[in-house]
């Protein structure tokens, strides 16, 4: 009899796992650099159901670190090229795209459907907060990626607590935000205590931010592992 596609992973995980596996329901926010390779890696570990959210179409940048990206995307929405490689992998697994921006007021209505853990891919601070919120108060399992850009050594990437990190501006202004709604949430974070190199700051004019670093292939692939790694453990008990 051939092998099943995720024969390998049950081997791992036990029939016990790829069953609580293919149960569940993941939202992955924020599908660049971290998220592409969160979900994918989410997918091939035979989540049942995934949420892809992500407003971007492929610009020619996106092609350094971005699993979607290529010459012949560019122009093309992340959320729904990422959405046929998915089925590709896995018929089985339901994935639903919405290209959409993540706002304080559209946070209630993407959440509303249930999910049993939350993937924050979100590189920007407005939508990350209020994402991080919502999550919180309907007491929905969550893991946030902080800043991947500006580094060049893998062997950094960690596991920590929001409150825990440092050389981390990206998680500076997440804490600042929720010092200012008097809370010190205990949030699970991939990050790396690698400082960022100064030198490969950059402008960008983007909807959420105006500045960005230079960012290696290796490193924010590197965080999607660690976020798709720890959702597969906590949901199937290994």
């Amino acid at each position: 009899m051939a092998e099943q596609w995720n024969s390998r992973t049950e081997a791992l995980l036990g029939p016990d796992g790829v069953e609580r596996l293919r149960r569940a329901r993941v939202l992955v926010v924020g599908i660049g650099g971290v998220g592409g390779y969160a979900a994918e890696l989410l997918v091939r570990s035979g989540v049942g159901h995934i949420t892809i959210v992500d407003a971007d179409n492929v610009a020619p940048s996106n092609i350094n670190r971005q699993p979607v990206a290529l010459q012949s995307t560019i122009g093309e929405s992340k959320v729904l090229l990422a959405a046929g490689r998915f089925r590709d992998i896995n018929p089985d697994c339901e994935v639903v795209p919405m290209q959409q921006f993540v706002t304080p007021d559209s946070v209630e209505p993407l959440l509303a459907p249930g999910f049993d853990y939350v993937a924050d891919c979100i590189d920007t601070v407005a939508p990350k907060v209020a994402l991080l919120q919502g999550c919180l108060d309907r007491h929905m399992k969550v893991i946030s990626s902080m800043g991947a850009g500006g580094r060049l050594d893998p062997s950094q990437v960690c596991y920590s607590r929001l409150w825990e990190t440092r050389e981390d501006g990206l998680a500076r202004a997440v804490r600042t935000a929720f010092k200012k709604r008097g809370t010190r949430p205990l949030i699970p974070v991939v990050y790396s205590p690698e400082a960022p190199r100064s030198y490969a700051l950059l402008e960008v004019n983007d909807r959420n931010k105006r500045s960005s670093f230079g960012t290696l292939a290796t490193v924010p692939a590197l965080f999607g592992i660690y976020i798709a790694n720890h959702i597969i453990r906590s949901i199937s008990g290994k």
